[in-house]
């Protein structure tokens, strides 16, 4: 069974199956750029290595965030609640999501601590959480030197997976993600990490208004295509259009209507 928290996010759209799925090589990405508006190119691999710490792009002293939002049904009323943090450091950078939602009869609880290099590489990846009366406790470890991802859940499952240069996991992702987007560049296709390997693609979806917390606000959509061993989800992220272009509304539409999860203001 497959469950999906409403933010990838990569804002965060977090996937995952309930067994340690098989390690498998991770296929290099294609070059080719996304579709993008005019202002919105991919990166080099140059300016793919260049990177700044989580925050306002260019500033060695940026501090970290606290974004707090609210999961809602198709019809707008609320399924629960996530916050998404951030914390630079002198040498690494650390992200957390949390989220509890519940729907009658069944509950589910999301926390996943990641670090990071400023060049937004991850080091670590640790999540634990509550399906109705499941437990979920696991953590995953990138060694850039060999290339490789152990994964260890609770209960002694293991597998390793090989990685490319500078792999991200979907935390990390999501700042990477932010951070490409004020430079005014969109990332390549590539694996992202959340207990499994998922390729995503983002595409630029034009700049339109859009209602949060009862305020018309100008934002960027951009759309998300995650696609895992069996399936693919695709969701539309709204970005405002500030210097660290701050996450506003993420929509997922899935067999019962379109879930979103909207930025408390």
């Amino acid at each position: 069974m497959k469950y999906l928290a409403v933010f990838l996010g990569a804002n965060l759209l977090l996937a995952q199956s309930t067994a340690v799925p098989e390690a498998e090589p991770l296929k290099k990405p294609p070059l080719a750029a996304p579709a993008a508006a005019p202002n919105v190119k991919a990166p080099t691999s140059k300016e793919a290595a260049k990177s700044e710490p989580a925050g306002v792009p260019g500033d060695k002293r940026a501090k970290g965030e606290a974004l707090r939002f609210t999961v809602n049904w198709p019809s707008g009323l609320s399924l629960g609640e996530a916050e998404l943090t951030s914390s630079p450091g002198d040498s690494s950078q650390s992200f957390s999501f949390h989220m509890d939602v519940s729907i009658p009869g069944f509950a589910v609880s999301e926390s996943a601590k990641s670090r990071a290099t400023l060049e937004y590489c991850s080091i670590e990846l640790a999540k634990d959480g509550t399906r109705g009366k499941r437990k979920v406790a696991e953590r995953t470890e990138f060694d850039s030197s060999k290339m490789i991802a152990t994964r260890t859940t609770e209960g002694g499952g293991k597998s390793e997976v090989s990685l490319s240069a500078c792999a991200k996991d979907a935390l990390t992702f999501v700042y990477f993600l932010r951070r490409e987007l004020a430079a005014g560049r969109l990332p390549a296709q590539q694996k992202i990490y959340y207990g499994g390997a998922y390729s995503v693609r983002v595409t630029f979806g034009g700049t339109q208004r859009i209602a949060v917390g009862g305020e018309q606000i100008e934002a960027d959509k951009i759309t998300a295509t995650v696609k895992g061993p069996v399936t693919e989800t695709m969701a539309d992220l709204f970005f405002a259009k500030d210097a660290t272009r701050t996450p506003l509304l993420i929509q997922v539409p899935l067999a019962m209507g379109k879930f979103s999860m909207e930025l408390v203001r």
